[in-house]
């Protein structure tokens, strides 16, 4: 079924007119503003190698903190930290989803999100 098939099925479900789908425009663009300052409040970080290593992401997904602990910075095994570095922001992504589900689940049930469903 088309987009535009399933908003008439919509549309008739619920007997809402276009009309009354654009005056909730403002609405939508009320909501997805409140859901833009929440998701720049959310901050989780994810550790890996017993805490060596731990990185701090926002809700965008931007890394704002990496901490090294000095244990695991040794030039001869590089891959190593690499790796735990790899682990460490991977946890923090998994952490980051789960804040935004937990802030902004209602909001975005029905909407098929990669990584948030």
């Amino acid at each position: 079924m088309s987009f535009a098939e399933e908003l008439s099925v919509s549309n008739k479900e619920e007997n809402m007119n276009p009309f009354d789908m654009i005056k909730n425009i403002g609405n939508l663009k009320g909501q997805l503003e409140n859901a833009q300052s929440q998701l720049a409040e959310v901050q989780a970080s994810g550790s890996s190698g017993g805490n060596m290593v731990t990185v701090t992401l926002n809700g965008k997904f931007e890394m704002i903190d990496l901490v090294l602990d000095p244990i695991c910075v040794d030039n001869r095994d590089v891959p190593m930290l690499q790796d735990l570095i790899k682990a460490a922001h991977h946890a923090a992504v998994e952490n980051v989803q789960e804040e935004i589900k937990a802030k902004l689940g209602p909001m975005l049930s029905g909407m098929n999100i990669p990584g948030l469903g």
